[in-house]
């Protein structure tokens, strides 16, 4: 996969929540999962070691700093980590929040589903997410 044909240098990947020169954190369009992120590189990159050492732990600062936004703001029962890359070659992690009664619990959410109903979240989920990614990492900078 080149740049040329990637769908994470094609489009933000979801609805853009954070941005900075690095990477990006985006809700991704997952029904079943509100709240699912994504903390997305902003350039195309096919692994973490590809990265100069600043750049991981910069990167790993914002999957974290999703993570504690995500818990702040729909408290789940736990939060998945992953990166994977199989299908899509783009560095990108994957930050998702699990409950007991979500589809796939307690199988991962690429697993077998054990329920119909996602679990609900409040309709402004991603305003309060994007407000709590800005507190942690900064604010997005103007773009000109």
């Amino acid at each position: 996969m080149t740049p040329a044909n990637c769908v994470f240098c094609a489009s933000e990947g979801g609805i853009l929540l954070w941005r900075d020169d690095l990477c990006r954190v985006v809700h991704a369009d997952e029904p079943d999962y509100p709240g699912f992120l994504r903390v997305i590189l902003n350039r195309h990159v096919k692994e973490m070691t590809d990265l100069a050492p600043a750049d991981r732990q910069r990167l790993m600062g914002v999957v974290l700093a999703a993570e504690s936004a995500l818990r702040d703001v729909l408290a789940p029962d736990k939060i998945n980590l992953a990166s994977l890359g199989n299908v899509v070659p783009h560095l990108h992690w994957h930050v998702i929040p699990r409950y007991a009664d979500d589809p796939h619990f307690p199988n991962p959410v690429w697993g077998t589903r054990r329920r119909d109903t996602p679990h609900a979240a409040p309709a402004d989920v991603d305003a309060r997410l994007a407000a709590v990614l800005s507190r942690r990492l900064g604010p997005v900078p103007e773009t000109e």
